[in-house]
């Protein structure tokens, strides 16, 4: 540490509490709450699917993830800014770990087919052992890094992470099925920044200046600072009390069943454009459309009672719409 560090921190005082990193990690907890909430409705059919994976709440997801991951960077500077506390490193580290096994063994009863096996969690934990190889150097060297985080991803991949054992890396070409999936790159960059900012912060004395600010003392700062203090807590809580608000919901007023003609029409045309034009695949899925309506047999050929092996007339509407969309 230099002088300037060393009298930014008094003797004796463990680490630095920011009352402005508490309030901003409880917005940051609540404003995840709420993309959860988006992610739930899509859930239970009050959504269409994929809203929440697209567009702005896409935008959305992606700054909260990056807000957590820049406080956590931040926290790990002033907590250790006198130096490295190995029990409370690991006490904090171990409890991380912890609630990410948990959250990957829930969900993969949950939803086996999309669990989280890399989560925010994960990379936190992950994040936390890599930033202690920064913890001594000079806040720039972190702050380039982080940087450097950021872009490699953009510019370099490689089919040799397309494994559930290396998709954490964040390297790959395809990426992998999981509801929350956020890997070292590029999601290690936001960490580092924090914490580059942080040790500048301390190196110039602005981190001594911004712990003597406190907010006001009323009830969304009282709870802001609550929900930061439990962080965690808050964390591995709040999805299981909102889906039982909604489930309970639901069972009161449930979501209306979506319209399957335009998701039929969409992944006709989808799996039809593999080997075919744009124009022709939307004439031909118009008339098998048209053709399956009229004919009564949609509702049945979509549900799989009726395929083409179990009735003869799918065959038939196939020929006949493909030749109509011939040129």
């Amino acid at each position: 540490m230099t002088d300037s560090t060393d009298k930014a921190l008094p003797a004796g005082k463990p680490r630095f509490r920011v009352d402005g990193l508490d309030l901003f990690r409880g917005l940051a907890l609540f404003a995840m709450a709420t993309y959860h909430f988006a992610w739930d409705l899509e859930l239970f059919g009050y959504l269409d699917p994929g809203t929440a994976n697209h567009g702005w709440l896409k935008i959305y997801a992606r700054s909260i993830a990056a807000s957590f991951l820049f406080v956590a960077g931040v926290s790990l500077a002033l907590a250790h800014a006198a130096g490295l506390k190995p029990r409370a490193y690991i006490k904090r580290l171990v409890t991380i770990v912890a609630a990410a096994a948990l959250i990957t063994i829930a969900t993969i009863f949950a939803t086996p087919d999309a669990f989280i096996f890399f989560g925010i969690l994960h990379a936190i934990a992950a994040a936390s052992v890599i930033g202690l190889l920064f913890l001594r150097l000079p806040g720039l060297v972190a702050l380039l890094a982080g940087v450097a985080c950021l872009v490699l991803p953009r510019f370099y991949g490689n089919e040799v992470f397309n494994t559930i054992w290396l998709y954490w890396v964040g390297l790959s070409t395809v990426p992998p099925r999981a509801n929350d999936y956020v890997p070292l790159l590029p999601w290690l960059g936001p960490f580092l920044i924090g914490l580059g900012c942080a040790q500048l912060a301390l190196r110039y004395g602005l981190a001594a200046r911004l712990a003597e600010y406190r907010a006001g003392d009323n009830l969304l700062t009282r709870v802001l600072r609550l929900c930061s203090r439990h962080s965690l807590a808050f964390y591995l809580l709040h999805q299981p009390v909102l889906l039982a608000l909604l489930w309970s919901f639901a069972q009161v007023a449930p979501a209306q069943a979506p319209d399957p003609l335009p998701r039929f029409i969409s992944e006709c045309e989808a799996s039809c454009m593999r080997d075919n034009d744009a124009e022709f695949c939307t004439k031909f899925c118009g008339c098998v459309t048209d053709e399956l309506l009229s004919k009564g047999l949609f509702n049945g050929f979509v549900a799989g009672t009726i395929t083409a092996d179990s009735d003869s007339r799918v065959n038939v509407i196939a020929e006949q719409c493909t030749a109509k969309a011939l040129p």
